[in-house]
């Protein structure tokens, strides 16, 4: 058997998922009890301390996406496909999350489920460019042709992500610009509410390397059995 084979057999630490269970429940704990309530929009603004993490975790996905995408263009080795995939997977479920929960922080922000703000609709299109690569992955049956499509889309698809970044400083929106580091009476003034979204974005971001960890695990596992 190979070293990859060998790989994909080796099961994961069993100590991981107690461990992200762990920092996702301390997280939680700071979020609901130790940071305070915002005075503006109350207990809604707590879903602030999921809906950036989950951003910033969609950002990452497309991002290794991107990188992967270019990289296999450049070798044509599999294994950068592979992970190209696998990251445009996880990063379409976070992104889903944003979307979630960006509505229901509108609803209590704007009184509407959904607006056509510039952010809103930058970010839905972010997510059906990369719905659409998973689609077209999915009626490509040659490995090769599949793989070539596949990147040019991530590729192309990317350029997405800087406007959704930016958007709320190239254009007026409605969404809100300083929400972190606010000035005076906005923003996460306090410390327990930063120190509430700084745990939170780990956790989120260590259950985004757990999801990768074992989407490509899956990946392995299926080119093995094609193979």
């Amino acid at each position: 058997m190979n070293e990859t084979g060998n790989r994909m057999r080796t099961p994961p630490p069993r100590w991981v998922p107690v461990a992200l269970l762990g920092l996702v429940l301390w997280a939680l704990v700071l979020i609901f009890l130790v940071a305070p309530v915002e005075e503006t929009m109350g207990l809604a603004q707590k879903i602030f301390y999921l809906h950036l993490p989950c951003a910033l975790s969609a950002f990452l996905g497309f991002s290794i996406c991107f990188v992967c995408s270019v990289r296999y263009l450049v070798s044509r080795q599999m294994r950068h496909d592979r992970l190209a995939a696998s990251a445009a997977e996880v990063g379409v479920v976070f992104t889903s999350l944003v979307l979630a929960t960006g509505s229901i922080w509108a609803r209590a922000a704007w009184g509407a489920w959904w607006v056509w703000d510039l952010r809103l609709t930058t970010t839905a299109v972010l997510w059906c460019i990369y719905l659409g690569y998973l689609v077209l992955r999915a009626n490509v049956s040659d490995p090769d042709a599949r793989a070539r499509a596949s990147a040019v889309v991530g590729i192309v698809g990317f350029a997405d992500v800087p406007l959704v970044y930016f958007s709320i400083r190239w254009w007026q929106t409605l969404h809100p610009e300083r929400v972190v580091f606010g000035s005076e009476g906005s923003g996460l003034g306090d410390v327990r509410m930063k120190l509430a979204l700084v745990f939170s974005t780990v956790a989120v971001l260590a259950v985004f390397a757990w999801l990768l960890y074992l989407r490509l695990a899956v990946a392995r596992l299926r080119e093995e059995g094609d193979e």
